[in-house]
């Protein structure tokens, strides 16, 4: 790893050479003036965290929605667990923290009311209009929908946080132009290929380091606190969890040096060993494959054959087996689908009352909506507004609304 010194908010940051260099950012769609005082990874964690779109966070389901209790996680309470492990991970190997985290707050920015229930539901009624995909709607966030600047539309985030955010989970397209993994059935988004038109973000190459360590932070923040809430909320037992190898040790461990501790402090060591295992063994992992690559710069990292922020095999299958057990037991039990047939229910009337009837909409997007409509060819883009105006309400909005619409609304307990 190399040191380098600059003047201003680089001054004191020690950074490898394969980390991204703030002071060589390849810039925002819109030029902007540099900042005395902040680099552009600073100042894009910043336009984050101040969106509106980041506050909606604190009232979209996790898992349960948050009226369940006080003390699950929301979609804002796991995105800064993110934000910390993705630090914590790019601390560790030289990364820019800033960068990491900024990816970590906005990676979740697309994801609509009620978790994947409503991206589900979504996904289903926009199926004849370029579907709907979280990740996209999060680029539409930050690139087009946030209304806070008098110069442009949307935070006109750096290049690089746009990269990172786009191929986060790894490269969207082959070297062909072939989309790839989930992509591969109904091709990448119209949103990122728009996107990518005019900024292009070489969507058949890895992104970042720094992108992939926010990107393994949400995996490990998920795995940790989805077991967290499963137990505190009876879902499933301690001895349930025995039937995954890497949770048994834990266990194990837990019981033979505290005895009889209680459920509560027993739930907290188990969650806190699940993150120090999950980011000690991306370190090491990580370490070992930046030595055999011996990248020498961003660009690098972005070009080699395979994701350098990773977890060993054992983890990794470790991290499959925690899904494994999750899947039936909390994520497809019966009381958590009983409630997302029900926002999803919510989900549909909305789009569907909204469609039909787009003058129920409130002020800006009624306009919107009327001006799309008035001109020649409009179907499209007038379905993708109503979609745009569903996915920003928060769990509460989205059951006032159609309270308001419908007279009244299900308790989703």
């Amino acid at each position: 790893m190399s040191t380098f010194e600059a003047s201003g908010p680089d001054q004191y940051i020690n950074r490898a050479i394969y980390a991204v260099d703030p002071r060589a950012t390849r810039g925002r769609l819109k030029a902007e003036s540099c900042s005395p005082t902040r680099t552009d990874f600073q100042r894009d964690r910043d336009r984050i965290i101040h969106s509106t779109a980041f506050r909606r966070l604190a009232h979209k389901t996790q898992v349960f929605v948050p009226h369940e209790g006080d003390h699950y996680r929301t979609r804002l309470t796991h995105t800064i667990e993110v934000g910390q492990i993705a630090r914590a991970l790019s601390r560790a190997l030289g990364l820019d923290e800033d960068l990491a985290e900024a990816l970590a707050l906005s990676h979740d920015l697309g994801h609509t009311p009620f978790g994947h229930t409503g991206e589900d539901a979504l996904e289903e009624r926009m199926a004849g209009w370029g579907g709907f995909d979280h990740n996209a709607q999060a680029l539409r966030i930050v690139t087009r929908l946030e209304r806070r600047y008098a110069d442009f539309d949307g935070l006109n985030l750096a290049w690089e946080t746009l990269e990172g955010l786009v191929k986060h989970n790894g490269p969207l397209l082959s070297a062909a132009g072939a989309p790839l993994e989930k992509y591969r059935r109904k091709g990448v988004p119209l949103a990122i290929l728009e996107y990518d038109a005019i900024h292009a973000l070489e969507l058949s190459t890895f992104a970042s380091a720094e992108a992939q360590a926010a990107a393994i932070a949400d995996d490990v923040a998920y795995n940790a606190h989805d077991i967290d809430d499963g137990l505190r909320n009876g879902l499933f037992a301690f001895e349930d969890l025995r039937d995954v190898d890497f949770a048994r040790d834990l266990i194990a461990e837990i019981d033979a040096r505290y005895p009889n501790l209680e459920k509560p402090r027993r739930i907290n060591e188990f969650v806190r060993r699940i993150i120090t295992r999950f980011v000690e063994d991306v370190i090491v992992e990580s370490q070992a494959r930046i030595a055999a690559h011996a990248p020498e710069s961003a660009v690098d990292v972005r070009a080699a054959p395979r994701a350098m922020v990773a977890f060993s095999s054992a983890m990794a299958a470790a991290d499959v087996a925690i899904k494994g057990f999750l899947y039936p037991r909390m994520y497809r039990h019966e009381r958590v689908m009983r409630v997302r047939r029900e926002a999803s229910a919510v989900v549909t009337r909305l789009f569907d009352r909204f469609v039909e009837r787009p003058g129920d909409m409130p002020g800006e997007w009624r306009a919107a909506a009327e001006a799309i409509l008035a001109a020649p060819g409009g179907d499209a883009r007038f379905h993708r507004l109503v979609c745009d105006y569903i996915a920003g309400m928060t769990d509460r909005y989205a059951l006032a609304e159609h309270r308001r619409l419908f007279g009244e609304a299900p308790e989703l307990r």
